[in-house]
């Protein structure tokens, strides 16, 4: 049986600064700048918005050494101005600048996925075991001088693993999977406990929601067994922007939140940084919402993710309003979980297993109701269609956006439901259409439009990211259900867009590569040729179709 209260996940402290992350200390916020990290005023200035806007951390790309230095005169500008926000060095490939960074900000960041082995070339490698064990041993060679250095200065380090950006090592014995991205975390994290150093902060990425989600908690439970409680920061990396960029992040990190897994943030979009800080407070304040109103139910099954079966099941996930109305369905049981009695409602769906149900929960904990309730329905075997209603009456409708991915994202991805009803009597149906569509794409369940895997960039950024999306968006918005990854440099490049059907990849200033799925098709072209290039690549390959004339 399982507990359906809301509870954070025990956690060690990390002291990053004058920020405590873990140990039940309020979940923190965090941003990356876009400027280049050899910009000190334009950096200082980016970081200080960020704070002004509520960012409790902050972190700057740090490629080379030459920007690892340059952090010290960045830091101080920004303490000169009255600013004590924590800085943290994003490092990648470059162990030296870890080292250069360790002593100038409160955190550095790593990539087990690129720190110590080769950049990958997506090959097989076989290993003997004794051979794959001599590959790890590598690990404490490259870890512990960084280690010693944080001990030294007081510096926190966060292993940060981002689907995609696995080594060949990694995924020649694991494949990409979340299994291989929990592993290639623990590998690091051991070096960490061998060598006491326990200021440590974990990170697991993706841009798929199903994939970080699942991957996060098993991330959690792997720690756990082997007696290791560092906190977690959670994020759903090239997220996009717009609307899209806050479902999909609302969807992924506020599910792990109401789960109790979580102690920072971020909410990465392809737009100024200092806009990430309002749609992650929002997400914290639903979250505090449902925190504060406990759940009292009878003891249910734990919940094992596994998809539900249904009459509905063969279908694609409907939207009520768009797909049917309620008056449409014969026998439809309609059911308030806050007011109707649980037991009672299994018994009527189980005399009548024909039914669709609609299911709703008049509370600010209606996600957590509604998980124990439909965790019983499929331990009761009950094959009934299940409608799952929320009502945001009272909120606007960025906060309906927010609260919605939330709750009816978080029911999505643990198999629960096979139609969705939102309503707000402040937004018209169109409104509520489209915000339904987009937390059933962001869950997988549903692709209605042209998806974009789009980091947000920073300082290793080589065009200009944001505009750049505008324009492949205006020119690819049609092409429904296809993936296309934007990406600013290499380091974001083929692996970390893993999933996506066609990529465009910053090659250096001013120029652009472009892949078919994880292969370069495209080298170094200059970005003014860039876009119809793509355009060209996507009808090469027969997915493009002309834009409707309306």
């Amino acid at each position: 049986m399982a507990s359906y209260s809301y509870k954070r996940r025990h956690s060690w402290p990390v002291r990053i600064g004058g920020v405590t992350i873990g140990d039940g200390n309020p979940v923190a916020v965090q941003s990356m700048t876009s400027t280049s990290t050899m910009d000190t005023p334009g950096s200082g200035t980016q970081i200080e918005r960020i704070a002004d806007a509520g960012g409790d951390i902050v972190r700057l790309t740090a490629q080379g050494v030459r920007e690892a230095e340059n952090l010290a005169p960045i830091r101080a500008q920004v303490r000169a101005d009255g600013y004590d926000v924590p800085l943290v060095a994003d490092i990648h490939f470059n162990p030296k600048a870890a080292f250069a960074s360790a002593s100038r900000v409160e955190k550095v960041r790593i990539n087990p996925g690129n720190f110590v082995d080769p950049g990958r070339v997506f090959k097989k490698i076989e290993f003997t075991d004794e051979e794959y064990e001599a590959e790890i041993k590598k690990i404490d060679e490259a870890l512990v001088p960084l280690l010693d250095i944080c001990k030294a200065n007081g510096t926190a380090l966060r292993i940060g693993v981002n689907h995609g950006s696995l080594s060949d090592r990694i995924m020649s014995r694991y494949g990409d999977t979340p299994e291989g991205m929990v592993e290639s975390a623990l590998e690091f994290l051991r070096v960490c406990i061998r060598h006491d150093f326990r200021d440590v902060v974990i990170s697991i990425k993706a841009s798929n929601v199903v994939v970080m989600t699942r991957t996060v908690r098993m991330m959690a439970e792997a720690m756990d067994a082997e007696g290791m409680h560092f906190p977690l920061h959670l994020g759903v990396t090239e997220a996009g922007d717009g609307e899209d960029g806050r479902i999909k992040s609302a969807t992924g990190i506020g599910s792990l939140l109401l789960d109790g897994l979580g102690d920072t943030i971020r909410v990465s979009l392809s737009e100024n940084p200092e806009n990430e800080i309002a749609p992650a407070r929002a997400i914290l304040a639903h979250i505090a919402e449902i925190a504060a109103c406990p759940v009292t139910v009878p003891d249910a099954p734990a919940n094992d993710r596994s998809p539900r079966k249904s009459l509905w099941s063969e279908g694609v996930s409907r939207v009520e309003g768009l797909d049917f109305e309620a008056s449409e369905l014969s026998g439809l049981i309609s059911a308030d979980l806050a007011k109707d009695t649980a037991d009672a409602l299994l018994e009527e769906m189980a005399a009548h297993p024909g039914n669709v149900v609609r299911l709703s929960a008049s509370s600010v904990n209606a996600p957590l109701l509604m998980k124990s309730f439909m965790a019983r329905v499929r331990e009761a075997g009950l094959m009934n269609p299940v409608i799952l209603h929320t009502d945001y009456t009272g909120k606007d409708a960025e906060a309906t956006a927010i609260a919605a991915s939330i709750d009816l994202g978080s029911l999505l991805l643990d198999g629960y439901a096979d139609a969705i009803s939102i309503t707000n009597p402040t937004m018209s149906r169109d409104e509520l259409n489209a915000l339904s569509l987009n937390i059933l794409q962001g869950t997988r369940h549903r692709i209605s439009k042209t998806e974009y895997i789009a980091c947000p960039g920073c300082g290793r950024t080589l065009y200009d990211l944001q505009n750049t999306l505008k324009a492949i968006k205006e020119a690819t918005s049609h092409l429904t259900g296809l993936k296309i990854g934007v990406m600013g440099c290499i380091v974001n490049g083929p692996g970390e867009m893993a999933d996506a059907d066609y990529g465009y990849v910053g090659a250096g200033v001013g120029r652009v590569s472009l892949y078919k799925g994880k292969q370069c098709v495209v080298k170094n072209i200059p970005a003014d040729e860039a876009i119809p290039a793509l355009i060209a690549l996507i009808k090469e390959n027969g997915d493009w179709k002309e834009p409707e004339i309306k």
